[in-house]
């Protein structure tokens, strides 16, 4: 019965992570620029957690400060933990006009930190940002061969735990002025897949109390021999 309840506390524990996933994408799915999560397990039943960096939809906002990329990239941006890339375009301006996420962290363009001088702002598909007509700076967007040592620093904000000279500039990208990208995830397919998780594990829980019923009932047999 040992190995029975094992393999079963097992597949419980699996269906424990994924609904915590789930939830989260649930939890996310509002979220701009946010990515779902894919959980796997080996032959050995050890998990591995990948992020889907494809596209979400381009929602329109009317903002001139809302930008999408679409295509392969990140925005740069500099936090107090140090550069973070992200999908999530939704900046303004601060009191020194510059164009900051909605924490404050400062978007990186190819001369640093972005500023604004005049009263109108226009940014164009290439990533060039004009003010009142005037190029001012390019939107700094990096890109990797492999996505595999990016990190969820955020719900929407990434960390490279790779070597710095592993940062390209992106090439594939254009940039799309007063819109959002949504979270490339679908609500009814995360509800039904919640519902046949919980489903699943309820089928489980049923599973091991009858191998922990079976197994008190062979003990008794056995205690009154």
């Amino acid at each position: 019965m040992l190995l029975e309840m094992t393999r079963a506390t097992q597949a419980g524990l699996r269906q424990e992570r994924q609904y915590e996933i789930i939830s989260n994408h649930l939890a996310n799915s509002g979220t701009t620029g946010f990515k779902k999560d894919i959980l796997t397990f080996d032959q050995a039943m050890k998990a591995t957690l990948t992020t889907d960096h494809s596209s979400g939809d381009i929602q329109l906002t009317g903002n001139k400060l809302d930008l999408a990329l679409s295509g392969k990239g990140f925005f740069k941006i500099e936090t107090p933990n140090g550069l973070r890339y992200t999908r999530n375009g939704n900046f303004s301006l601060n009191t020194q006009g510059q164009i900051v996420t909605g924490k404050g962290d400062l978007v990186q363009g190819d001369a640093g930190p972005i500023t604004v001088p005049g009263s109108d702002v226009f940014i164009n598909e290439a990533g060039e940002v004009f003010s009142d007509g005037e190029q001012v700076d390019n939107l700094s967007m990096a890109d990797f061969d492999s996505y595999a040592l990016l990190k969820k620093d955020e719900a929407n904000n990434y960390r490279y735990e790779g070597n710095a000279q592993d940062e390209k500039p992106a090439q594939d990208v254009k940039v799309f002025q007063g819109g959002l990208e949504a979270a490339n995830l679908s609500v009814v397919t995360e509800m039904t897949k919640m519902i046949e998780s919980h489903r699943m594990y309820e089928t489980i829980s049923k599973m091991m109390r009858t191998i922990d019923e079976l197994d008190g009932e062979a003990n008794g047999i056995g205690s009154a021999d």
